[in-house]
């Protein structure tokens, strides 16, 4: 039986499987281990927007950068620079 509303034990996932599975399909569910959560278990829709939304994320270097935040950054370091100079 799950501990509350979407949450459920290994030992749960062990002999409810399917159930648990079946309510995963509707909504995530949390997989605790001594009653701590420790996994989510989420439908196939859910993790792909999940994943789409810290794809909008990038990283990269300055020598990645284009020219225009390239500028920016410069103009910043600069302004930075200045003001450190200043305060010496």
């Amino acid at each position: 039986m799950p501990r509350s509303s979407g949450s459920y034990s290994t030992s749960d996932l062990s002999r409810k499987s399917g159930d648990i599975i079946a309510e995963a399909l509707r909504h995530p569910v949390t997989i605790t281990q001594r009653n701590k959560p420790r996994l989510v278990l989420l439908n196939i829709e859910d993790y792909e927007r999940l994943m789409k939304q810290s794809d909008r994320r990038s990283v990269g270097t300055i020598g990645t950068m284009s020219d225009e935040p390239f500028a920016e950054f410069e103009n910043v370091v600069e302004t930075y620079a200045g003001e450190d100079e200043a305060g010496r």
